[in-house]
C-alpha cells in the first residue's frame, strides 16, 4: 500500500513506490531520485517516511506517494519545455521535481500565500542544488493566492494544486494551455482528486482519481502571541 513506501534513503524511498506501482515511469523515478526529500522538511530524520509532515504555518508537504501519483498523471503534459504551475508550493518539493520533468528549457512557477514558507523553499531549493535553475528563472516562486494562480507566466501546459478547493477555480481553469492538464483535491469534508483536461479546442472535462485528504486551500493563518 501506498504508506508503506518508507525507506531508510531517498532512493529507497523511490523504488519502494515503483514496487507498490505508484509510479510507472522512468522520467518521474528519475526526477525524484534527484531530488533528496531531506532539503525540504523541517524534520531530516523522517525526511523519508511516506507520511506528510508539518512545515509550519498550518501548512504540510504531502506523503511522497501523493507527489509521485501527481507527476504520473500530469506526465503527458510535462514534456521539455513545458509550462508548469505548482499551487501551494510549500517547500519547494514537488517544484523541484517539476524542474526536472521539463528541463531547462521548461519553466516552474511556485506559488503559495504565505511568505515565509516562500523564503524557505527558495532556500531549500538553492541546498538541493537548483540555485542557477532559480537565478535563470527556470524556476520561480512567487508570494500570492494560488486560487487565482499567476497569469503573467502562463497558459501552463500542467498545473498542481497541493491543498483542497471546495470547487475548482475558474481562474486556474482559465490559465490551462489548450491542451493542458490540472490535478487538484476537491472537496471540503469529502475529497477527491480530480484531474482537469483542456483539449485543443479549449473543452474541457475531468475526473475523479481517488480520495484523499488534504489541508484546505485558505488564506494565510493569522497568527497569535503564541505560534
Amino acid at each position: 500500500m501506498a504508506w508503506r513506501c518508507t525507506g531508510k534513503t531517498n532512493s529507497e524511498l523511490i523504488h519502494n513506490m515503483a514496487k507498490a506501482g505508484i509510479t510507472h515511469s522512468d522520467r518521474v523515478a528519475k526526477a525524484m531520485t534527484s531530488v533528496d526529500r531531506a532539503n525540504f522538511v523541517l524534520d531530516r530524520d523522517e525526511a523519508y517516511e511516506d507520511a506528510p509532515q508539518r512545515i509550519g504555518h498550518g501548512a504540510t508537504i504531502s506523503a511522497p506517494h501523493m507527489h509521485a501519483y501527481a507527476a504520473e498523471h500530469l506526465l503527458p503534459f510535462l514534456h521539455l519545455g513545458a509550462k508548469v504551475l505548482d499551487v501551494g508550493s510549500g517547500s519547494g518539493y514537488l517544484t523541484a521535481v517539476l524542474h526536472h520533468l521539463v528541463g531547462p528549457t521548461g519553466k516552474v512557477v511556485g506559488i503559495d500565500h504565505i511568505p515565509e514558507l516562500v523564503n524557505w523553499s527558495i532556500s531549500n531549493l538553492k541546498n538541493d542544488g537548483l540555485g542557477d535553475a532559480l537565478e535563470k528563472k527556470q524556476i520561480e516562486m512567487i508570494a500570492g493566492d494560488g486560487r487565482k494562480g499567476y497569469a503573467n507566466s502562463g497558459p501552463y501546459d500542467a498545473i498542481h494544486v497541493g491543498a483542497a478547493a471546495p470547487t475548482v477555480p475558474s481562474e486556474l481553469i482559465d490559465q490551462l494551455a489548450s491542451p493542458g492538464r490540472m490535478f487538484i483535491p476537491v472537496g471540503t469534508f469529502s475529497q477527491y482528486i480530480e484531474q482537469i483536461d483542456k483539449d485543443e479546442h479549449g473543452k474541457v472535462s475531468s475526473q475523479r482519481v481517488m480520495g484523499v485528504q488534504y489541508v484546505p486551500l485558505t488564506d494565510k493563518p493569522r497568527q497569535t502571541p503564541y505560534d
